[in-house]
């Protein structure tokens, strides 16, 4: 058994249980990239007697964190719209103003997809920083199909360049363009760009932004079919802003998770419960946008529905990237547990990508883990603006 490396001196938060799963003395098998064995290190299979031994000094050791929820491939940004909202602009009157999502439309469509890549993978290179070895990549600045699967290049080539894994979501239906009738922009624009994108590889998921100034539940509907008819899996913004009835609707498609929710009602909860879709909370935009409607996590709790933590980051409504900072804000804002913004960012997050192999330390698992400098994971999200990380182990690469 040469080729495994056995971690040792080690405590591990397993993410097994419904909590933690820690192990106070834990010992890790690592063989092909994969998790072997994981359990307590007077308990190590024989098999592994001879393994390579890696001391990692008492530390803490987690799943490698997963953000499964970005916006990393734009152009431009939008500080000025931060001095705006300052100054008391709504969201709503920044982007029928021609700002908001739009605004970043323009950057996004004159950048070259060098450009494009050169700014995603400083994003990027900060999340990796933090312990992360998945996030999700959203389009949606492009609104043209040119723009739209440029973006779906440049995420799918974050993943060239890094050793991160990149899950590629389309979002095509993020905003109406200035002038534009927006079902004529599903029908001209939107539908032939998922088309076009899923027929060249690019596309893991669809999403859509469903608000009051954004795209009804009934638009959303006829991305979802033509994504159900695709064989993709769906996901949806909603309820952030108003109750529009997307969450709903996206329950009704088995959404693999939905996003934001400050306005859902009991109903919608029930709803998410029995289709099983993640709720995906974003602190970082409530915290931009300055709301003061939170999301009802005591609901969600009630009805079992699984939270994940992301930063959304964006340029306009979440230039938010830390992922422990969001951890941290789910908290403090939103009454998450520590313990329950870890597992929003471990195996949920990985529950809301649509992805089985990682998120926890079992047994078969990719070999993607984070490495602390701590004594226990609630520190993880105590700390503000405080990085801990040791290491990162991605694919079993120490």
């Amino acid at each position: 058994m040469t080729s495994a490396k056995l971690i040792t001196n080690v405590r591990a938060a397993t993410i097994t249980g419904g909590g933690y799963g820690l192990i106070e003395d834990a010992a890790i098998a690592i063989e092909g990239g994969r998790i072997a064995w994981a359990g307590s290190r007077a308990e190590v299979p024989a098999a592994y007697a001879n393994a390579e031994p890696v001391d990692l000094d008492g530390r803490l050791v987690t799943p490698a964190l997963i953000d499964c929820h970005t916006h990393l491939v734009h152009g431009g940004n939008r500080a000025g719209e931060f001095e705006m909202r300052l100054e008391g602009a709504t969201y709503e009157e920044i982007a029928r103003a021609g700002g908001g999502i739009v605004s970043t439309v323009t950057a996004t469509r004159d950048a070259s997809e060098e450009a494009l890549l050169a700014s995603a993978l400083v994003r990027a290179d900060a999340l990796i920083g933090e312990g992360v070895g998945v996030v999700e990549i959203k389009s949606g600045y492009g609104l043209d199909m040119e723009t739209e699967l440029k973006m779906l290049r440049v995420a799918r080539r974050v993943a060239d360049h890094r050793p991160l894994r990149v899950v590629t979501t389309f979002l095509g239906a993020h905003a109406v363009p200035k002038g534009v009738d927006a079902d004529a922009y599903i029908d001209e624009v939107c539908l032939p760009a998922l088309e076009a994108a899923h027929a060249e590889g690019l596309v893991d998921a669809v999403d859509g932004f469903c608000e009051g100034i954004a795209f009804s539940p009934a638009q959303i509907a006829r991305v979802f079919d033509r994504a159900k008819a695709l064989g993709l899996p769906v996901k949806l913004h909603a309820e952030q802003l108003s109750h529009q009835g997307g969450t709903e609707l996206a329950a009704q498609y088995g959404a693999l998770s939905t996003d934001h929710l400050e306005y859902i009602t009991d109903a919608d909860v029930r709803a998410m419960a029995t289709a099983g879709s993640v709720a995906v909370l974003l602190p970082g935009a409530f915290y931009t946008l300055n709301e003061k409607q939170k999301p009802p996590v005591g609901a969600l709790r009630d009805h079992g529905v699984p939270m994940a933590v992301a930063t959304d980051w964006n340029p306009g409504t979440s230039p938010l990237g830390s992922l422990l900072l969001a951890m941290n804000m789910a908290c403090t804002l939103f009454g998450l547990t520590p313990v329950e913004a870890l597992r929003g960012t471990t195996c949920n997050a990985a529950r809301a990508l649509g992805l089985s192999d990682c998120g926890t330390i079992t047994p078969g698992k990719r070999a993607d883990l984070a490495v602390w400098n701590v004594a226990h994971p609630a520190e993880l999200s105590y700390g503000i603006g405080i990085n801990p990380l040791h290491k990162r182990i991605f694919g079993g690469r120490l």
